[in-house]
């Protein structure tokens, strides 16, 4: 239903109604879809630069290996696709519920692929089925991420979803970069790697759960099929015009600041886990920490960036989060000169809690972007905006650390990288503070009369 004109604006919820409307079965399939999206992501990353370094592979190979992830920065290629073609035979569950199984079926395929060739078979084989978990990690974050957006009966609703998204997602960012290297101390990387793919079960079980969304079920049947030129200029072309001619020029301008945003966390992302290896840092001593004050610290972060996007206004909930995720980028410097574990928990808190701020703050900007018909192709769109250039720039990582290390020494190039990397944060907030201007702009001028 539509209010009037003359009606009063919906009130806010209140905080008991807000922790009733926690309880719906939708907000934990929602968690644990969050789990599954999230699963994946380190294990063709940092985890697997971890596992790499273990293993003798230099820097450089280990920067440019990370390359795969940039599946995760093209999906927007495929994402039509998804949006309007079902599944065959999976699609009996629904469009986007057998597109999610398929995704999730591939991804314990690849995960599985990659602990039974090992470093055996050499780089390119292992590589191969980093890819093809990647290139599934991708289509299943399209889909999800469609389905958060369509279930959502209004903005209240989809800032409960996002947030339950982030906290699943970053549990199983955790687990990825915790869980599974205390693991690898005790039985090996393969066989942490085939632990990682039961958990992916964990989605698998939330899809059979879920229900197909049926808000965006009329805007969808209103449009020509694929195969029509049609239903494929729609497809393909639609949402961006869509898009531009929702928000004209600005919209190159929240593109920019939407791909600047995660350079502080992607740049050096596959440097984390060889630095800390470089450092002398047990893997033990790395997952005490990450499952202890890091979890902590997370979820602190999820809290306040919905809080803060909520109470402070999303451009400024933005602009404090690329803020502080560079700061906490910049912080791993302090680990060269002083890697005890009390300066150690607090880099990584930091760090923790700045990307889960900066994650939700950003996931529902975009999110309030999108439009019903075109909904996984214009998400695809912002998130592959968002990864593309740091996913390509973090190709360069390792190289980055082994030319300074002849000036610098290792630990000192790894501290200058990181220092370098955090100024990365500069850019995209003065872009958020135009575009928060931009956006106030509209409402300071005379609203039409009204009853």
């Amino acid at each position: 239903m539509t209010a009037s004109s003359g009606a009063p604006a919906r009130r806010k919820r209140t905080v008991l109604e807000v922790l009733g409307a926690v309880r719906q079965p939708k907000i934990a399939v929602m968690l644990a879809l969050g789990f599954a999206s999230g699963l994946p992501f380190l294990l063709t990353a940092n985890t697997f630069g971890y596992w790499l370094r273990d293993s003798g592979t230099s820097l450089k190979a280990i920067g440019f290996i990370s390359w795969v992830g940039l599946a995760y920065s093209i999906k927007v290629l495929w994402s039509p696709v998804v949006d309007r073609v079902d599944v065959p035979l999976l699609g009996r569950l629904g469009r986007r519920r057998g597109w999610m199984l398929l995704a999730q079926l591939l991804v314990i395929a690849g995960l599985i692929g990659m602990a039974s060739i090992g470093m055996g078979a050499g780089l390119t084989a292992i590589g191969a089925f980093a890819l093809v978990t990647a290139f599934s990690s991708a289509t299943q974050d399209i889909v999800i991420d469609a389905w958060r957006i369509e279930s959502a009966a209004d903005s209240d609703e989809l800032g409960l979803l996002t947030s339950a998204y982030q906290l699943g997602y970053r549990i199983a960012l955790l687990v990825t970069d915790a869980l599974v290297i205390a693991t690898a101390a005790r039985v090996g990387w393969p066989m942490s790697y085939v632990g990682m793919a039961v958990l992916m079960s964990v989605g698998v079980a939330a899809t059979a759960f879920a229900l197909e969304p049926a808000r965006a079920e009329q805007a969808l049947q209103a449009k020509a099929p694929l195969w029509t030129p049609r239903g494929f200029f729609d497809a393909v072309v639609g949402p961006f015009v869509e898009f531009f001619g929702k928000h004209k020029a600005v919209g190159l301008i929240m593109l920019l600041a939407v791909a600047l945003y995660r350079l502080p966390d992607f740049v050096m992302g596959p440097m984390y886990n060889p630095y800390y290896h470089d450092l002398g840092l047990t893997k033990d001593t790395v997952a005490l920490v990450r499952g202890s004050v890091g979890l902590a610290a997370t979820f602190a972060g999820i809290a306040l960036g919905g809080l803060a996007s909520i109470r402070l206004g999303v451009f400024r909930a933005l602009m404090i989060g690329v803020l502080i995720e560079g700061l906490g980028t910049a912080a791993f410097a302090l680990l060269a000169y002083h890697a005890e574990m009390p300066v150690f928990a607090a880099v990584m808190s930091l760090d923790s809690f700045a990307q889960a701020f900066a994650g939700v703050a950003l996931v529902a900007y975009m999110s309030s972007l999108t439009s019903l018909g075109y909904t996984a192709t214009q998400y695809a769109l912002l998130s592959s905006t968002y990864a593309l250039l740091g996913k390509f720039l973090k190709g360069f990582s390792g190289e980055t650390v082994e030319a300074l290390t002849p000036s610098h020494g290792l630990l000192g190039a790894y501290a200058t990288a990181f220092i370098g990397t955090g100024l990365m944060a500069i850019p995209p907030a003065l872009l958020f503070l135009l575009l928060g201007r931009l956006h106030r702009t509209p409402a300071a001028q005379p609203a039409p009369a009204a009853a």
